[in-house]
């Protein structure tokens, strides 16, 4: 017996292991094994079983886990769909799929007294003693840990006799001599058991009913965009439409995309489901997320909460798949491969398993609302907020005419006046600007110079705390100098306002409120998105300033008034989603306020306030700008007219890169020559804007087709059959969400 298997390394394809036959009942399709590769032990996945006898002599599996394999055939095939549309090998797309703590090299199964100093997810060690009378005369560490777990009550994990000073080797030899034991305990942690959780929504309004009622209509891989305005509801429709599935026994998936948003979300849904709930994301630890993971394949619960990579949970019976804020970029994985988007995985995922997809947005992406204008997918609709509270009025700053206040900050007196009224009412405040840190940039008055990380072609921004230049790509981190580099002008001027500097500047001008600020770096910790939010939720909290972060998803009803700082950041960009991104941003973080029983204000300051991003944010006209935006991307064809591949080549020589870009685009051209049936637009080679990140030099090639299934056909090939590049990497970014 032969079976293929999938290893967590970067080989293109799989390998074939044979199985002794005392393996072969348990070496199934989906089931882990240990397997020899390269002198070492690896854990892998078998993809296939059953596979015909291959050329060369095959090694044999080690070890086959016990009981249910980790992977269905719905999730195998979702696994090569996967691979063959993003252009990626096996074994990271099933590395992406499981948790890490299922690749331990640890036999699967294995009951070994191992004590190491590594914590297993798998599994709690517990020590337990054998005997009570026994002297030791050569070894006094046996003897303190002896004494140490007697004193214990002869019973203790192995992970606080270690806290305790025993060393694992003492612990090892208590079991060689038979004096103790290792018992193998499961231990589920729920880091969000302690989250408070929300009282069940009130009665669905008429919209919400007639929107559930579609829902309901819904067939076995069908998807639906739920298309509300900010404040419509759509999350108690969520919450019901889910709960009649689960009430039947199904699971559903419940994707959002900010890990800042998760306990929010769990509050909510703890409050329908209670303990059905787990939660998937990336800020838990490798023990959290395999408990987590268990509890949702083993049945005992039923909800999986998440963001991106929850797609993949490994849920039995799936009937639903839901993604809050659809469009917005979170759900797309940039590194490592597979370089997936979630909505399409959803998509794929519900067809394969019979489920539904609900895609939830007041701003659709716009590949989604012209799936829903093709009648690809359904539209349904929320045009109200609940208890028809009125949109927030949006008033435009024009910067460069209205009055500011002196200052490095763009203040004007309109969101100066706006920000004191609500103070004085008691009420709250968001702020938001786009950019980290407190200045973009440190420049010479002098020469112009401008201080760049030495490892990205980007300037380097400047943080108050912890004080310093940072790079916001690897993270270099320098001290403000003393003087320019290029002229020795000891007079340097900090230019751009980010979040540390409106913060400051807010609480200088008004020094009675309460401040906080939401962005990369103030929440940088496990629980730091927690804290905020529950401070602004309990009152704790007058004004927060923060990044994209506070756009989305936030509920708080006593936030009367938004201000956008500067709506410009990302508008020009050379991005081809640049006004489609500014406009989700305007339109979601407006959204933020007038929730609660008083009329909401929304001040967007900005520099092009005839720019239809900003105008139709204004108006909240979200199917206005789509369908200026679909027809302003018709010409040259972008998505959602075409289907993209950005080819990225990256080395630490600038001339062997783009010696590599050339030479990969003159295969391509000869490849379209010779084949006729797969050519696609080629657009470069060229310097990617950002021309360097982490020491290495970015050149591109983007492919363009108006047909997907061709694209995938053209960069499984490039992938496989590329030539040889010599030491520049070469990666493929299949449905990019940016070029930068």
């Amino acid at each position: 017996m032969f079976v293929n298997v999938a290893v967590p390394l970067a080989i293109p394809g799989t390998l074939t292991y044979s199985v002794p036959p005392e393996l072969r009942s348990r070496a199934v399709a989906g089931a882990r094994v240990v397997v020899p590769i390269k002198g070492r032990q690896t854990v892998g996945i078998i993809v296939a079983a059953g596979r015909p006898a291959p050329s060369m002599t095959a090694r044999p599996v080690i070890s086959v886990a016990e009981g249910e394999p980790v992977l269905d055939e719905p999730l195998l095939r979702l696994a090569e769909w996967v691979g063959q549309h993003y252009a990626a090998a096996p074994g990271p797309v099933l590395r992406a799929m499981l948790p890490g703590a299922l690749f331990s090299t640890r036999p699967p199964g294995s009951r070994a007294p191992e004590l190491t100093e590594r914590v297993y997810a798998l599994a709690g060690e517990t020590l337990t003693l054998l005997e009570r009378e026994r002297r030791f005369r050569r070894s006094p560490r046996r003897r303190q840990a002896y004494e140490a777990l007697e004193q214990l009550s002869g019973r203790a994990s192995a992970g606080s006799l270690r806290q305790a000073g025993i060393s694992p080797e003492a612990l090892r030899s208590l079991v060689r001599e038979g004096l103790a034991e290792v018992q193998i305990e499961r231990r589920e942690r729920d880091p969000f058991a302690a989250v408070a959780t929300t009282p069940v929504p009130g009665k669905p309004t008429a919209d919400q009913l007639a929107a559930l009622g579609q829902l309901e209509s819904l067939g076995a891989g069908e998807a639906a965009l739920l298309f509300g305005v900010t404040g419509s509801g759509k999350t108690l429709v969520y919450l019901e439409y889910l709960r009649r599935l689960v009430d039947r026994g199904r699971s559903v998936i419940v994707l959002v995309p900010e890990i800042g948003l998760t306990p929010q979300t769990v509050a909510r849904f703890r409050g329908v489901f209670g303990d059905q709930v787990a939660v998937l994301h990336s800020r838990l630890s490798e023990g959290e997320r395999y408990d987590a993971w268990t509890a949702l394949r083993e049945g005992r619960k039923r909800v999986a909460v998440g963001a991106r990579s929850a797609v993949f949970a490994a849920v039995p019976s799936l009937g639903a798949i839901v993604l809050d804020e659809e469009h917005d970029s979170s759900y797309k994985q940039a590194d490592p491969a597979p370089r997936y988007h979630a909505r399409l995985v959803a998509l794929r995922r519900a067809k394969l398993s019979g489920a539904t997809v609900v895609l939830g947005s007041a701003t659709p992406s716009l590949e989604t609302w012209a799936a829903a204008s093709n009648e690809a997918i359904r539209l349904i609709r929320l045009p109200r907020r609940v208890s028809e509270k009125a949109l927030p009025a949006v008033q435009v700053v024009d910067l460069r005419e209205a009055p500011v206040t002196g200052g490095p900050v763009a203040w004007s007196e309109d969101l100066d006046q706006a920000l004191r009224g609500a103070l004085a009412r008691g009420e709250q405040a968001m702020l938001l600007l786009n950019r980290r840190g407190f200045s973009m940039f440190l420049q010479c008055p002098s020469c112009g110079a401008v201080t760049e990380c030495p490892n990205c072609s980007v300037a380097l921004t400047y943080h108050r705390s912890p004080p310093g230049l940072r790079c916001h790509h690897c993270d270099h981190r320098a001290p403000v100098p003393g003087t320019c580099a290029g002229c020795g002008e000891p007079v340097q001027k900090f230019r751009g306002a980010g979040t540390q500097q409106v913060e400051a500047f807010v609480s200088e001008r008004f020094p009675e409120a309460r401040i906080a600020r939401m962005d990369v770096d103030a929440a940088s910790g496990k629980w730091d998105h927690h804290r905020i939010l529950d401070d602004v939720a309990r009152g704790r909290v007058d004004v927060l300033v923060g990044t994209q972060m506070i756009a989305k998803g936030l509920d708080f009803p006593n936030v009367t008034l938004v201000g956008v700082v500067d709506a410009d950041v990302a508008l020009n960009l050379p991005d081809f989603r640049a006004a489609e991104r500014t406009f989700q941003l305007l339109t979601q973080v407006a959204g933020r306020t007038g929730r609660g029983s008083r009329q909401g204000r929304v001040i967007v300051q900005t520099r092009q306030p005839s720019h239809p991003a900003i105008a139709l944010a204004a108006r909240h006209d979200a199917e206005g700008f789509a369908k200026a935006e679909y027809a302003e991307r018709r010409d040259p064809p972008y998505p959602p007219h075409s289907h993209l591949a950005n080819v990225v080549l990256s080395g630490t020589a600038e001339r062997q890169v783009e010696q590599a870009a050339v030479k990969l685009a003159g295969w391509l051209e000869a490849l379209f020559k010779a084949r006729p049936a797969s050519r696609a637009d080629l657009l470069g080679p060229a310097p990617c804007p950002i021309g360097k990140i982490r020491g290495r030099f970015r050149w591109h090639c983007l492919l363009r087709a108006r047909d997907a299934a061709k694209l995938t056909r053209l960069v499984g090939y490039v992938a496989s059959h590329a030539p040889p590049l010599g030491s520049v990497r070469l990666v493929i970014d299949r449905d990019p969400v940016a070029l930068l």
